[in-house]
């Protein structure tokens, strides 16, 4: 017969979970009937964006360590993680930018000006250092540069740019410990003792479930606490252990009808800023949900990104359903758009 220890904490790591869950999904309600055509203003995103950067600089003064990275402030009875607010501001504030230069997208000099607007908090997180939350930025700008419109010959120039930095920040920048999770991307099974053990045991972990699982509370990898973070970073490789091939072709399933949901509403779009608002929002979370499973396969570093609306945590939970909330705030408001409206869009009023 089966039997386990109860893993430490499971209790109280699911009742905050619910409770995070429930003011997500209140966030998520409340903001889809508020009114946030607001946010197309061009001065009300800049001090949003002022103010976000601002708070992530504090970070290094205010905030505590938390596995290495200085990213967190901590209130007592919670804890906050700013950079998921500044991904989604990220997505506003580019999508505000492409959408009164669709016209003359393809100036190169628009690269450049959008890059700085996620310049500013890439090197913010880069530097605490949390070199998982500074990729989806990356990401997330990358994106939406690419579903601006950009043409083959500026989009060359993206990756070259991109190799360039890489090598800068591979010998300026990355500490030993990053150059490491790197290193793991081409071999993660190099050093199965040392860096590469939280991939290998993930890697065991989702092996281990082959087709139906082994059944919920009988993963003995994490039961047996082989697998760090279970609840957190490697929730995938958790469930996939559980809930074997069939449960994760499941969850993929419900990830894949989440992403057609939002890009279907960003058709529904009346202006350009409601369309790439909710393009960059489907990047958004592609972003985090290719990375966390990747690493939870042993094919990404690991770098600490939670898959959305499983992962333990409330801040990314929080944001996440703030994202929803305004896109369907924007479709419904689209509703009543005049063509006036739409012209003065176009005229860049």
């Amino acid at each position: 017969m089966k039997s386990f220890a109860p893993l430490e904490n499971t209790g109280e790591f699911f009742n905050k979970q619910v409770v995070w869950i429930l003011v997500g999904l209140t966030v998520f309600f409340v903001f889809s009937f508020l009114d946030f055509r607001f946010l197309k203003r061009t001065e009300v995103l800049a001090f949003i964006f002022l103010f976000n950067s601002l708070i992530l600089l504090s970070l290094f003064v205010l905030g505590y360590v938390s596995h290495g990275s200085k990213s967190w402030f901590d209130f007592g009875f919670f804890s906050f993680q700013p950079v998921d607010m500044m991904k989604l501001v990220l997505v506003l504030i580019l999508a505000k930018y492409f959408s009164r230069r669709h016209v003359e997208i393809r100036d190169i000099k628009h690269i450049f000006i959008s890059g700085f607007y996620a310049f500013v908090p890439f090197v913010l997180v880069l530097f605490q250092p949390d070199f998982g939350s500074a990729m989806i930025i990356f990401f997330i700008w990358l994106g939406m540069i690419l579903v601006s419109g950009i043409s083959k010959t500026h989009l060359l120039l993206v990756f070259s740019s991109v190799v360039v930095i890489f090598l800068a920040l591979w010998f300026l920048v990355f500490a030993p410990y990053q150059k490491a999770r790197i290193a793991n991307f081409i071999n993660p099974l190099a050093d199965i003792h040392g860096t590469g053990y939280n991939a290998f045991q993930s890697t065991i972990a989702v092996g281990s479930g082959e087709i139906v699982g082994k059944g919920l509370g009988f993963g003995t990898q994490s039961r047996l606490k082989f697998l760090p973070q279970p609840q957190a970073d490697f929730i995938f490789a958790a469930y996939a252990e559980e809930w074997g091939f069939v449960g994760s072709l499941l969850i993929l399933l419900f990830y894949l009808a989440i992403i057609w949901r939002i890009l279907y509403s960003a058709t529904l779009g009346a202006y350009n800023f409601e369309i790439l608002f909710g393009m960059g929002i489907a990047i958004f979370f592609m972003s985090q949900i290719l990375i966390n499973i990747g690493m939870n396969l042993g094919l990404m570093p690991i770098t600490g990104i939670p898959l959305p609306f499983m992962s333990y945590g409330g801040s990314h939970l929080l944001f996440e359903f703030a994202g929803l909330g305004i896109l369907m705030s924007l479709r419904k408001y689209a509703r009543s758009v005049h063509r006036d409206d739409i012209k003065n869009e176009f005229l860049g009023a």
